[in-house]
């Protein structure tokens, strides 16, 4: 094993990649096997929009675990940036684009409060995420007055915007999904703000006594994730038509469990942009596949709590080798 691990070809592409590469594989041969019409086309179009909103909440989550943070609020977020923005399209008549903007602005604005109370208040970011998504909950239903929100269908004028996902059968959401993830890994390996980052996660005290200012960059990694929950928003509205208030829980684990399962450590220092995209798809597939079993959305709880588990495990084992 350590021989094939050193093999210059696995070094480059990653040996975790590989696996979690062929872990994808298997499961989709699995599936074509033994579920009904699952390797047509509508299948693999419905798990790629399920993968696409799923894929930004986890890209944006990676950057605050990569700092030894975490951040349970990003799916309510992530729905309160959609009821914003769609009422204010609805109810105000405030255009397609500067709505999606407005969206944006949300998820922004929620990752700013965030990564203050974290960085400069020095509240335990477990505390300041569960707070924050009551806060997103609670706003998003006074907003909207309880009241879900439609947004226009892709046969409506206004519904351009549904584009971003696919246009005819040709999945353009893939294609902008995959060049955000090579600009967060770019930001996250290869500037001096990602190397920030990943250094606040390996030892954050030894950052500061080097003279850096550890609560601004901290709280970057937060605004990053904001604006990429707002984005998810986008995505998940030009995937599916209705948004309720109140929900957005169950794709806190789904996002994190992707983002571990792709080599990011729940420890921080260490994070993985092509590991989480890997994963992000393993979920989505895995989401798509339990329905084409005809098997409830609980199973799929179930399963991505296990996978959450096995991951911190796998990093905990990995980390006390590597000491």
């Amino acid at each position: 094993m350590e021989k094939i691990k050193q093999n210059p070809i696995v070094k480059k592409l990653g040996f975790n990649r590989i696996i979690l590469c062929c872990v994808l594989l298997l499961m989709y041969l699995l599936f074509s096997l033994v579920g009904k019409n699952f390797a047509g086309l509508p299948r693999i179009l419905s798990a790629l929009n399920y993968a696409y909103f799923l894929g930004f909440l986890s890209l944006g989550v990676t950057f605050v675990i990569a700092t030894g943070g975490i951040d349970f609020s990003i799916g309510p977020v992530m729905f309160c940036s959609a009821l914003i923005s769609g009422y204010c399209l609805n109810s105000y008549g405030v255009p397609v684009a500067l709505s999606l903007g407005i969206s944006i602005l949300v998820g922004a604005l929620f990752g700013t409060f965030n990564g203050y109370l974290v960085a400069y208040w020095s509240v335990p970011p477990f505390i300041v995420s569960m707070a924050s998504m009551n806060i997103a909950k609670g706003v998003a239903s006074v907003f909207t007055k309880t009241q879900s929100v439609s947004w226009p269908q892709s046969t409506s004028e206004q519904g351009w915007f549904r584009n971003l996902v696919k246009i005819g059968n040709f999945p353009v959401g893939f294609v902008i999904f995959l060049a955000f993830a090579i600009v967060c890994s770019v930001i996250l390996n290869k500037t001096k703000a990602g190397r920030y980052i990943l250094s606040l996660g390996s030892n954050k005290e030894a950052v500061r006594l080097s003279g850096i200012n550890i609560k601004k960059w901290e709280m970057l990694a937060y605004i990053i994730c904001g604006i990429l929950v707002g984005i998810a928003a986008i995505f998940f509205v030009a995937a599916y038509t209705t948004v309720q208030p109140g929900y957005g829980d169950q794709y806190n684990n789904e996002a994190i469990a992707g983002c571990v399962m792709g080599g990011t450590s729940m420890a921080g220092g260490l994070a993985s942009i092509g590991g989480t995209v890997i994963g992000v798809f393993i979920i989505a597939l895995l989401q798509e596949g339990i329905l084409a079993l005809h098997f409830t959305k609980d199973y799929q709880l179930i399963i991505t709590g296990i996978i959450v588990i096995v991951a911190v495990y796998a990093d905990v084992v990995a980390r006390r080798r590597k000491n």
